[in-house]
């Protein structure tokens, strides 16, 4: 494929921004070098990190899921690694595909490197503003076992939760306690988490109502983690003695982040649903001398 041809487009769920390459029959090589560079903030485009919209038939790491979801979110960070997963990267993907016209509102399937996850697109609203957006971000799994969160001289204690990647949830007194999250939090045992973790501190903001701040594994902070806010929703939860399976009816918390509100509810089967908005800021061609230097 021409580089000439290789269409782009900016989004962000709650300010969890992504570049987006649409690749429908799966033709354009993204190494972990060109994804690095389209997600450097001064010479690239800037993003946490890269969706690559793939029909699943198209990919061999899909094509078991095809006849289940046609599309396949082939999601890398910021620092071109892969990952299993990203909740606010299937809300914008899914707005995706409703922007381009390839999907209509209701219910929509993706597949991912975490399995496939639904999606419910709302309606447009009376202002034309586009419908939020709700994801089945599947059932999370806590592990037992003690682990610990340091930043400088502060440490706490945090739960191990995985959304189909892993996180470290931890509890403290004041966010700005999590410094700057330039840097990745030590997190023990290492064996805890032997392909790293995103790390979440988390404080009560009231009644089943948190504010979050996350540190990503290969993104550092972003404005916000859609599987980090289910963990969080969860590890909350699970602390206010507030389990949907033994309450048997759904429980729901409100998640702030740097950039915005999700809303998390848990069902006594224990499937988690995430709702919040998708935004499309702007689509253009990548200049092809660019696009050759940086896959060089």
């Amino acid at each position: 494929m021409s580089t000439a041809q290789i269409a782009f487009l900016k989004g962000h769920g709650t300010e969890n921004d992504f570049v987006i390459i649409p690749d429908h029959d799966g033709l354009i090589e993204l190494s972990p070098a060109t994804v690095a560079r389209l997600c450097d903030r001064r010479a690239g485009i800037g993003a946490d990190g890269v969706l690559r919209v793939v029909r699943s038939a198209a990919h061999p790491e899909a094509r078991a899921m095809a006849d289940e979801a046609e599309w396949f979110m082939d999601y890398r960070n910021g620092d071109g690694s892969v990952a299993e997963m990203c909740g606010n990267g299937v809300r914008v993907f899914a707005h995706y595909l409703r922007h381009a016209g390839l999907v209509g509102e209701g219910d929509l399937a993706v597949a991912t490197r975490a399995g496939v996850r639904r999606a419910a697109i709302a309606k447009a609203g009376t202002d034309g503003a586009p419908g939020e957006i709700t994801v089945d971000m599947g059932r999370a799994v806590l592990h037992d076992g003690e682990v610990t969160v340091t930043v400088g001289e502060h440490s706490w204690p945090a739960r191990n939760v995985n959304m189909g990647n892993p996180h470290a949830v931890s509890f403290v007194a004041d966010l700005a306690d999590a410094g700057t999250l330039y840097t990745a939090p030590a997190v023990s045992p290492a064996a805890a988490y032997p392909d790293g973790t995103n790390v979440e501190f988390v404080v009560d903001r009231g009644p089943r109502h948190v504010a979050m701040r996350v540190h990503e594994r290969g993104s550092g902070e972003t404005r916000s983690c859609g599987t980090g806010a289910c963990a969080v929703m969860v590890a909350a939860a699970r602390r206010d003695g507030a389990d949907p399976a033994v309450l048997g009816h759904p429980v729901t918390y409100t998640v702030d982040l740097p950039g915005g509100r999700l809303v998390i509810g848990e069902k006594p089967d224990g499937t988690i649903e995430m709702t919040g908005p998708a935004v499309i800021v702007a689509e253009g061609v990548l200049d092809a001398s660019w696009f050759a230097a940086a896959t060089a």
